[in-house]
């Protein structure tokens, strides 16, 4: 696993010791990215990636120009690992990332902050997609699922597509913006 562009382009990336944890392959992230791109969505934006894991999507979003990522992990070796991982970038400026050990649910409720992406890669056996989507403030969310997800009101869908048991969900949300807080 490395970082597939931007300033860390080819720096490797470390994944946790842990069987809960499924890294987001170099060729998903690529599709991931090469969306994001098209959209600009990611060049100066804040960006949250949620469920962390090694770090490597908001890694990639700092490698790519976001301003800031907050990264959100429950479990002690993934928090480990997306600061091992920041440090050996060279990403792990503290005025441009925050890295947090928390449930997703918690975190939400206790920082209301919006962000202009929010990656979302929870275990394959997550089910509060309805609970998590409504919590969230973020105009632009990219799921990792192994099955579709059903988006609630005030979602649109972007794109969704399969890589293996991988199917990537982008979806807008129509009432967060520039000028609107839900």
């Amino acid at each position: 696993m490395r970082v597939i562009g931007g300033t860390a382009r080819g720096r490797p990336l470390r994944a946790p010791a842990s069987s809960e944890v499924r890294p987001t392959s170099d060729r998903v992230r690529e599709a991931i990215f090469d969306v994001l791109g098209s959209l600009s969505a990611i060049e100066d934006a804040k960006v949250l990636d949620l469920f962390a894991g090694s770090g490597a999507l908001g890694i990639e979003a700092l490698s790519r120009g976001a301003s800031s990522v907050t990264f959100v992990d429950s479990g002690r070796a993934a928090v480990a690992t997306v600061r091992e991982n920041l440090a050996s970038t060279g990403l792990g400026d503290a005025t441009r990332v925050e890295v947090v050990r928390s449930d997703a649910f918690a975190f939400l409720g206790s920082h209301p902050g919006t962000y202009e992406v929010a990656f979302l890669d929870p275990p394959y056996a997550f089910s509060d997609w309805e609970e998590l989507l409504d919590a969230l403030r973020a105009r632009l969310c990219v799921i990792e699922s192994s099955r579709p997800v059903e988006l609630p009101a005030g979602y649109e869908l972007h794109r969704s597509y399969r890589y293996g048991t991988t199917l990537l969900t982008v979806a807008r949300r129509l009432d967060v913006g520039p000028d609107r807080e839900p």
